[in-house]
């Protein structure tokens, strides 16, 4: 079974099938960051309470795999709606993973998987 790239922008949900580990980051990264001025939020407001745009998730992409019942890999990005991006294991309990100094995000996420 390959790994699933799944994309999820407001109500807009994509998927993509990988056989490679490696290309299933590569194409998470790629459509991620390509999101651009469509990932960036303003301050909202919800009854009392502010948030911020690094409050907000504004796009999220998800990889799991190689098999559905059991997959090994679980993990994904959050875009921010400032435009940040955090990395993380795990799928209902997203573990961050911690982005050492002069790294990127994905390039974190590598590490991490061992891709």
């Amino acid at each position: 079974m390959p790994y699933t790239v799944t994309i999820r922008v407001g109500p807009r949900i994509t998927r993509t099938r990988h056989e490679e580990l490696r290309d299933a980051i590569d194409s998470l990264e790629v459509q991620l960051t390509t999101l651009g001025p469509a990932a960036r939020r303003e301050t909202r407001k919800a009854l009392t309470r502010e948030y911020s745009p690094a409050d907000q998730v504004s796009a999220r992409g998800e990889l799991s795999g190689p098999s559905r019942l059991r997959p090994r890999v679980q993990a994904g990005a959050d875009v921010r709606g400032d435009g940040s991006i955090e990395v993380y294991r795990g799928k209902v309990r997203r573990a961050p993973i911690a982005v050492e100094p002069g790294e990127r995000p994905f390039e974190a996420l590598r590490r991490t998987l061992g891709a």
